[in-house]
């Protein structure tokens, strides 16, 4: 699902009442730049309101005249020019503090001027909605600014755009008002949004929880809103509060309470240079305005009074006229104790004033007390953006531990990104390792070894080169033993050790992580090795000495699902894939033949069935067996079947003639093939180990049904390193057209389910299936590994793409069963655009123009297996159309060294076949 994309603004501006606060807000701007949630070339400015009242009018229109002078200086420019806002696109935020003072209103003042049906008389006597009566002075200031914006802007043109459905909150004094704006009143839970909540339960409806860090039991009435907060339960905020800015040091202080209609709030400030934390409490009812009744907590002045034994004198000079005794100058709020630190409590016990005798009194008396307006200049809005951030990251390590530990699909990505940018990843490197070492589930320790390596190459900055590549430094092969042998913890001790060793510049960043990503796969390895539970053998009469055993075997060809029955996705989302067998120009092009010999040794050759240059290797000892698990060693998958299928034992303390005297009387001599090129998309390696297993099981004696071998072959796959599904193994070993499915769990289990079609399909299928060998071969190691990177990153459009595999291989299953051509060519072009979004670079240039020529010709088509190069089929809408699509593509320049082949289903699968003494095949 295609995320939506929001306004490409060319410049934003945050306007601040008090100088100050310029460039704390302009670092804050450029963090969240930094973060990625505002594009890189999109213009930051924090600008202070050239007078303190000005109010959102004033504040804008120095805020274009900025933005201008910027733009302008962007664009070449030697003098301020308006021009440059023609075309701009420009977010102005207006930082205000909480006090209701009449401003200049950019919606009644500014923009009221420049609308139709507005005479100029009725326009300088009127007054903002917000601003009350007001007094003279007041009246006359402001009519002298609407004076000045009436004979400026009255002829500048204006454009209106207009928003369906839209609404406009305009923010008042009203505390009420304020926490309704933050809320959701249509919303049937809770709204959490960046937050770790333990028991989120316990929040109730259109209660709204932004930015905190909620540990046990913290109720949350409806209606209330809970801001940057770091609370430990038991906890119990009632309906209609606001609390911002508290942390565990302020927890005890509620406890026992129930809130009700309150606005709490902890704030940073700074008093006379000092560092300081006061906190305020005011009702969500309280009159902020400076005339009329007023009241505090809810209640009016007289019965607070009453309830408190506080006195007038306590808030207010002798002197203060009755009309200037209001809310907003009343000396409430302690901000320096002689003796201690201050906390809720300070403020609290008006709540319940009865309860210690008058002692809160006398220390509230004590201390030095400023009103919200002698307040606001000295709040520290450095110091509250830096514990914002400190707690960003505490609840950001929370969600990591509980986002790997509770195997969600969520991505980390952005808080590695954040972490490292904002220069703090050493805590999240740390906690990773705590949950990778302290795993029961080899999965949750390999997600969390890879969010380590996204954590080392976001640390390189896109330098040091390519993320994917070896994985073999000595230095690193210490904690690699400790993970092959089972100790997770002192494996992942063991990393952390080595990897503070690499992290001095890019180069040496990206090997680490490529290092991290082979410990991974280790424990993937270990993982998929449980598939090994699902393998079993009967005894059979052995073959006479020299007898070929040979099996056969078709290539596949995937319609649906690949990927999904890729370790780790195999097992963590569950996979479908739907497979055909296949014989390529009438012949079944893998297989493998075994015989035994008297010589007590192993004799092996690779290569293509008839080819005389087929590589033979003589294996006499253990030691010739060591680089059975080195893919690219000569004979490796081999020298792993012999291995796997119990024949060899190299841990064993007998030697390779001892073992093969005494268990068979001699050795083996075992040849495979395949006339299929390499890196061909139609899984020859999988199922070429599927022949290899299958014969020499036999050759030694035993019998392996077809759904054990596809659970051995995982087994050798993964002895081998090479990694890999089961897709392949299922597709070429099980006969014709068939689902494998594996379950989101371990041990890891294979079923297949036979695909019944309608009586006369397969050969109509013949007739339109078509190969096209492209010329490229594909490069599936560095896609496989670029895919399991995105996969444990969860990135959304990953994980959304790997459902869609699943669910696609339902749907292209309803094809076949209904007989479809044009249905399935539908399932087969959508299955390609799966396969571009799982693994980008899969579509060479020269693909995709073979691909476009035919095109016109074909109902769908797709790169076989993972892509990048190999085979192309394609399902034609006329029957055989193998010279005609030969003609089209010899008109086309360019496509290099193709061909094509005729494809037809094979029904028959794996075949095993015993043939006479010395018999050549």
């Amino acid at each position: 699902m295609a995320q939506p994309k929001g306004v490409d603004w060319t410049v934003v501006i945050l306007t601040c009442q008090y100088k100050d606060n310029v460039q704390v807000f302009q670092r804050e701007l450029e963090v969240r730049q930094k973060r990625e949630q505002i594009p890189a070339r999109t213009l930051l400015l924090a600008v202070e309101d050239p007078e303190m009242r000005v109010g959102s009018g004033g504040a804008t229109l120095n805020a274009l005249l900025v933005a201008a002078e910027h733009l302008s200086a962007r664009a070449g420019f030697t003098v301020v020019t308006s021009d440059v806002l023609h075309s701009a696109r420009i977010l102005i935020l207006h930082m205000m503090c909480f006090l209701p003072l009449p401003q200049l209103s950019l919606f009644f003042d500014i923009l009221l001027c420049m609308a139709r049906n507005v005479n100029r008389e009725d326009f300088l006597v009127g007054q903002p909605p917000e601003m009350g009566q007001g007094d003279a002075d007041m009246k006359s200031y402001l009519h002298g600014a609407r004076a000045a914006l009436w004979s400026e802007l009255r002829n500048q043109p204006l454009t209106m755009a207009y928003i369906p459905d839209g609404s406009y909150s305009y923010m008042t004094s009203s505390a009420s008002e304020f926490l309704h704006s933050l809320t959701f009143p249509g919303a049937p839970t809770a709204q959490v949004v960046h937050s770790q909540v333990e028991e989120p339960q316990l929040l109730g409806a259109k209660s709204s929880v932004v930015s905190c860090l909620l540990e046990g039991p913290v109720q949350l009435g409806p209606g209330s809103v809970l801001q940057h907060c770091h609370l430990q339960g038991p906890i119990h905020i009632g309906t209609g509060c606001l609390v911002s800015g508290l942390d565990t040091a302020q927890c005890e202080a509620l406890h026992g309470l129930e809130l009700h209609d309150l606005v709490l709030q902890g704030h940073h400030v700074r008093l006379h240079g000092a560092p300081s934390r006061v906190f305020t409490l005011v009702g969500c009812l309280d009159s902020w305005e400076r005339q009329g009744t007023g009241t505090y907590l809810n209640m009016p002045w007289s019965e607070f009074f009453q309830k408190t034994g506080i006195r007038d004198w306590d808030l207010w000079d002798p002197d203060t006229p009755p009309a200037e005794r209001c809310l907003l100058s009343a000396r409430l709020f302690p901000v320096l104790h002689p003796s201690r630190a201050l906390g809720p409590r300070d403020m609290l016990w008006m709540l319940d004033p009865q309860e210690d005798r008058g002692k809160a009194l006398r220390a509230w008396r004590a201390c030095w007390r400023l009103s919200w307006e002698q307040l606001q200049p000295c709040l520290d809005r450095a110091a509250t953006l830096a514990s914002r951030r400190d707690l960003f990251f505490r609840q950001g390590l929370h969600k990591v531990r509980h986002v790997l530990e509770a195997r969600q699909d969520l991505s980390l990505r952005p808080l590695i990104q954040a972490a490292v940018r904002e220069g703090c990843p050493g805590p999240l490197l740390a906690t990773l390792d705590q949950v990778a070492a302290g795993a029961e589930d080899p999965g949750v320790a390999a997600r969390a070894l890879a969010c380590v390596a996204d954590v080392l190459g976001c640390m390189a900055e896109g330098q040091g080169g390519l993320r994917s590549g070896p994985a073999a430094n000595p230095e690193w092969m210490r904690p690699f033993s400790y993970l092959e042998c089972g100790d997770l913890a002192a494996g992942v001790q063991a990393l952390a050790q080595e990897r503070d060793k690499w992290l001095s510049r890019p180069a040496l960043l990206v090997r680490a992580a490529r290092h991290y990503e082979g410990a991974g796969q280790i424990l993937i390895r270990q993982a998929v090795m449980s598939a090994q539970h699902f393998v079993s053998m009967e005894p059979v009469e052995l073959p006479a000495p020299g007898q070929w055993v040979v099996a056969e075997c078709p290539a596949r060809v995937d319609f649906s699902g690949g990927w999904s029955d890729t370790p780790p996705l195999a097992y963590e989302l569950g996979g479908a894939v739907l497979g055909l067998a296949v014989r390529v120009d009438g012949r079944r092009p893998i297989g493998a033949r075994v015989r035994r010999i008297p010589e007590p040794e192993l004799w092996l050759a690779v290569g293509p069935r008839q080819d005389k240059m087929t590589t033979k290797i003589v294996c006499w000892n253990l030691e010739d067996l060591q680089d059975y698990c080195q893919p690219h060693a000569p004979g490796a998958l081999l020298k792993a079947a012999f291995i796997c299928a119990g024949i060899v034992h190299v841990g064993s303390k007998l030697s390779l003639r001892e073992q093969l005297l005494h268990t068979f009387g001699g050795g083996f001599e075992l040849h495979t093939w395949s006339e299929l090129p390499h890196g061909s998309g139609l899984g020859t390696s999988s199922i070429l180990a599927g022949a290899a297993l299958a014969a020499l099981q036999r050759a030694a004696g035993r019998v392996v049904g077809t759904e054990a071998l596809i659970h051995a072959v995982l087994h050798l796959e993964q002895v081998l390193t090479t990694g890999g599904g089961w897709q392949d193994q299922v597709g070429g070993l099980m006969p014709g057209i068939k689902v494998g499915r594996s379950r989101a769990q371990l041990p890891l289990k294979v079923e297949v389910e036979e695909i019944t079609v309608p009586e006369g399909f397969i050969q109509k299928l013949n007739d339109h299936l078509l190969l096209v060998y492209t010329g490229k071969t594909r490069l599936a190691r560095n896609l496989l590994q670029d895919v399991l990177r995105s996969w444990y990153a969860r990135l959304p459009a990953v994980v959304q793409n790997a459902r869609s595999l699943v669910q696609h291989t339902e749907e292209c299953t309803e094809a076949f069963r209904q007989g479809s051509l044009p249905l399935l060519g539908q399932c087969l072009t959508t299955y390609w655009e799966q396969k571009k979004r799982m693994a980008l670079g899969c579509e060479p240039l020269a693909v995709r123009r073979m691909m476009d020529v035919l095109a016109p010709h074909v109902h769908g088509q797709s790169l076989a297996g993972a892509g990048g190069g190999g085979f192309l089929y394609l399902l034609t809408k006329e029957s055989q159309q193998k010279e005609a699509l030969e003609a089209v593509l010899a008109k086309t320049e360019g496509l290099g060294n193709y061909s094509v082949h005729r494809v037809e289903v094979d029904t028959q699968g794996l075949s095993l076949q015993l043939l006479a003494n010395e018999t050549s095949t």
